[in-house]
């Protein structure tokens, strides 16, 4: 299978620290006052696809307005990639995840 293409192209070399962020367990590479949303198609992300044909989607507005691009933290809010910074060690993901406390409980240990 190939690799995800780029959606998103830069255009003018950033200088900046370097911030690594995992979207769907994937790594995910950018510049420190990127956007999530940048940095997320400059390296191929499908944030999520349309609902009636499938089609990839990748935010519409780029503003913050349309909620188009929203993505959810590890810690289980949402956020608009659009309008969010990068940062280093972020974990974000396409769909929301399951609270760590609604694992199954060990009737033996808990």
């Amino acid at each position: 299978m190939e690799p995800p293409k780029a959606q998103f192209r830069r255009v003018a070399v950033r200088t900046g620290q370097l911030a690594t962020l995992s979207f769907d367990g994937a790594p995910i590479r950018a510049t420190a006052g990127d956007s999530v949303l940048a940095a997320l198609l400059e390296n191929g992300a499908l944030l999520r696809r349309l609902e009636f044909g499938g089609e990839p989607r990748a935010g519409f507005c780029l503003m913050g307005a349309c909620q188009d691009c929203w993505v959810w933290s590890a810690a289980g809010g949402r956020i608009r990639a659009c309008t969010t910074p990068v940062a280093d060690g972020m974990a974000l993901f396409t769909e929301p995840q399951p609270p760590i406390d609604s694992q199954p409980m060990d009737r033996n240990h808990g």
